[in-house]
C-alpha cells in the first residue's frame, strides 16, 4: 500500500549521509535465469534502471558462453548501453575477457576471487593462489590503461563445502587483491550466512590490516533473511557501498544454495527511512523491477515491489 510521506525519514546517528548503490541484476541477477532474456529486453532493463537514478549498473560478463550461457551476448548487449551517462561495469575472468572488455569501450571492469579453495575450484577450476595469479595480469593490463578494477570475493562469510570461513583467510585474499591493484572490493556472503558480529568482525580486522573503508563494498545474499540487518551493520561501521539486485534477482549458479540477491527495493526503503539519500526515484525502480519480473514470467520476491507495484508508485 503506498501512502503520502512514508516511510518517515528518521536518522540513526552514525551513518553516512549518502550511500552509493552498485546495482547488480542485469549481470548477478540474469545469470541465475533457467531461460536465457533476450538481449533486447536486457538493454533495456538496463535503461530503466538508469531511469530510475541507479548511477553504477554491472551491465554483464565476458566469460566464455559454456560457462554463463545466460550472458552470451556481451558483445551484443554492451553496445547498445554503452552510451547511457551512468558507470557500466562488467566482469572479466581472464585476460580474454578483458580483450574483449576494452574491444567494446568499457572502462570499468572486475575480478572475480574467492576466499575458499572449494568455491574457487567450483567456480575457477583453479587454488584461490592459481585464481590471483591468473587475476594478476588481467588488473595490471587494466590500471595501466586507466580501467577502473573492482575484486568482487566471494564466500567472505560461509562456505557450502567448507562451513565457517576464518576472518584471517578472508583478510589475506583482500590484501592480496588490494596489493594487485584493485581499486575497490566487494565483500561477498554468497550463500547468505553473515550475521551482524560476523560483519563487525570482519570489517573490524579488514581496517587493522590497512584496508581503507572507503574502497570496500559489501554484498549480502538474503538466504537467511538477514541481508538488510547485515546491510545496515556494515554502514554502522562506515562503509557506504552496497551490492544490489533490483527486483532481488540472482543466486549464484556455483553454489546451489545461494538465493537472491538482496532487493535494490528493499534497500532504498530502509535507506529512504533512515534519511540516507541514495538518488533514486523509488517509483520508478519498482516499476522496472515489476516490468521484469513479467518478462520472466513470475513475481519479484522483494517486499518493497510486491508492496508497492500494484498501487500507484509516483514518488511523493
Amino acid at each position: 500500500m503506498t501512502v503520502p510521506g512514508l516511510p518517515m525519514a528518521v536518522p540513526a546517528g552514525d551513518l553516512p549521509t549518502r550511500v552509493r548503490i552498485h546495482e547488480v541484476g542485469a549481470r548477478d541477477g540474469l545469470q541465475n535465469e533457467k531461460t536465457t532474456v533476450p538481449t533486447e529486453v536486457k538493454a533495456e532493463f538496463i535503461r530503466r534502471l538508469a531511469e530510475a537514478g541507479l548511477t553504477t549498473i554491472e551491465a554483464t560478463s565476458f566469460v566464455h558462453p559454456r560457462w554463463v550461457p545466460q550472458l552470451a551476448d556481451a558483445e551484443q548487449l554492451y553496445p547498445l548501453v554503452a552510451a547511457l551517462p551512468v558507470a557500466l561495469p562488467v566482469l572479466v575472468p581472464n585476460e580474454r575477457g578483458l580483450d574483449r572488455a576494452l574491444a567494446l569501450g568499457a572502462r570499468r571492469v572486475a575480478v572475480f576471487a574467492s576466499a575458499t579453495e572449494s568455491f574457487a575450484k567450483a567456480n575457477l577450476n583453479r587454488t584461490v593462489d592459481e585464481a590471483l595469479a591468473m587475476f594478476d595480469p588481467v588488473v595490471a593490463r587494466a590500471k595501466a590503461d586507466d580501467v577502473h578494477v573492482r575484486g568482487y570475493l566471494s564466500m567472505c562469510f560461509g562456505d557450502p563445502w567448507e562451513g565457517p570461513v576464518p576472518i584471517p583467510q578472508v583478510v589475506k585474499v583482500c590484501r592480496a587483491l588490494t596489493d594487485m591493484g584493485c581499486d575497490e572490493l566487494s565483500l561477498g556472503d554468497t550463500i547468505g550466512v553473515a550475521t551482524p558480529g560476523h560483519v563487525v568482525a570482519l570489517l573490524a580486522a579488514l581496517d587493522e590490516a590497512g584496508i581503507p573503508f572507503a574502497a570496500l563494498g559489501v554484498h549480502f545474499h538474503d538466504t537467511y533473511g538477514q541481508a538488510l540487518a547485515n546491510t545496515l551493520t556494515a554502514l554502522q561501521q562506515g562503509v557506504t557501498t552496497v551490492d544490489a539486485s533490483a527486483g532481488g534477482l540472482g543466486g549464484c549458479p556455483y553454489a546451489k544454495s545461494a538465493t537472491g540477491n538482496l532487493a535494490t527495493e528493499d534497500l532504498v526503503w530502509m535507506l529512504r527511512g533512515l534519511g540516507i539519500d541514495t538518488g533514486i526515484d523509488l517509483g520508478r525502480l519498482v516499476a522496472t523491477s515489476a516490468w521484469m519480473a513479467a518478462q520472466l514470467g513470475r513475481p519479484s520476491p522483494s517486499r518493497t515491489v510486491r508492496a508497492l507495484s500494484h498501487e500507484d508508485t509516483e514518488e511523493h
